[in-house]
C-alpha cells in the first residue's frame, strides 16, 4: 500500500459499509475499500481515471463504480445519510461558488441546461449552491449553471434545509421570497438588506460573524482538483464529485 497515495482508514470504512448497495450480481464485487480509496484519490488528484494508480485495481472498475453510483444516487445519499445523523444545527448558512467548466464537460446529453452549465462572466461555469452549519460541515447541494442568481436558486435550495433557529445568508438573498420562505419554516432570516430597501430588516452584524463557515467550506472542496474543475459532462457525476469531497473532509473525519 502507497502512503502517498489516499485510502481510507477502517474506522471511515465502518461509518459507510452499512450504506454501501449489497445487490451485486453475478461475480463478486472488487474490494469496496480499495475502490472507493482510488474514485477519492482520483478526485482530488484531479487526474484522468486511465492514469490512477494501479494500486487501487483496474481504472476502469473505479469509474464504471463512480458513473453507475453516481446515476443511481448511491452517492448523494451516502452524503444525506451521514449528514443527517449529525443531527438539526442551531444556525444554517447557505451561499453559492462558481467553478469553470472544462471542454471536456462539453457535450453532456440533455443540453447545456439540462446539464448545469451556463454562461457567466467567468465563462462556461457551473454554480454550487450549498447549506450548511456553522462548524463548516455541509448539508445540501445543488446545482445550477453559473449565471443563475442566488435567490432564484435558494428557494429550491431551502425546501431541503433542516429545522434551524437563524439562517445567515449575503445580500444576494435579501428577497421578500426568500425571508417568508426562512420565517414560514420557524427560522429567523439574518440577511444583510440591500442599499435601495425602503424597510431595513433587523439583521445582527455580531452573529453574520459565523457566515464566513460557508466560504471555508467551499475553500476545503475545491482542494478536490475535479471539483475546483468541472471536468464531467453529465450533473449527476460532478454531484455525485462534490458530495463525494464533502464526505472526506467532513463527515469522515475524525473527531469534532
Amino acid at each position: 500500500m502507497n502512503r502517498d497515495h489516499f485510502w481510507l482508514t477502517d474506522e471511515q470504512f465502518v461509518k459507510i459499509a452499512p450504506l454501501l448497495p449489497i445487490d451485486t450480481r453475478g461475480k463478486a464485487r472488487v474490494d469496496d475499500k480499495r475502490v472507493i480509496s482510488g474514485i477519492v484519490h482520483v478526485l482530488k488528484s484531479g487526474g484522468r481515471w486511465v492514469d490512477a494508480p494501479p494500486d487501487y485495481g483496474p481504472r476502469k472498475t473505479l469509474y464504471n463504480r463512480f458513473v453507475r453510483w453516481a446515476e443511481k444516487g448511491v452517492w448523494v445519499d451516502l452524503f444525506h445519510a451521514l449528514a443527517q445523523a449529525g443531527g438539526p444545527p442551531a444556525q444554517v448558512l447557505i451561499d453559492s461558488s462558481a467553478v469553470k467548466a472544462h471542454r471536456s464537460a462539453a457535450g453532456g446529453k440533455g443540453g447545456r441546461k439540462n446539464q448545469a452549465i451556463g454562461r457567466s462572466r467567468g465563462g462556461r461555469t457551473t454554480k454550487i449552491h450549498a447549506l450548511t452549519d456553522a462548524r463548516c460541515r455541509p448539508l445540501a447541494f445543488l446545482l445550477t449553471g453559473g449565471q443563475v442568481a442566488d435567490c432564484v436558486a435558494g428557494a429550491s435550495l431551502l425546501s431541503r434545509s433542516p429545522e434551524c433557529e437563524i439562517l445567515h445568508a449575503d445580500k444576494g438573498y435579501d428577497a421578500d421570497t426568500i425571508r417568508r420562505q426562512v420565517e414560514e419554516r420557524g427560522a429567523a432570516p439574518n440577511i444583510p438588506p440591500k442599499a435601495n430597501r425602503r424597510w431595513k430588516n433587523c439583521f445582527s452584524p455580531l452573529l453574520y460573524r459565523n457566515r464566513n463557515a460557508i466560504e471555508r467550506m467551499f475553500c476545503r472542496l475545491k482542494d478536490f482538483r475535479r471539483v475546483a474543475t468541472r471536468y464531467d459532462r453529465n450533473a449527476a457525476n460532478f454531484l455525485a464529485a462534490v458530495c463525494i469531497a464533502a464526505l472526506v473532509s467532513y463527515w469522515l473525519r475524525s473527531g469534532p
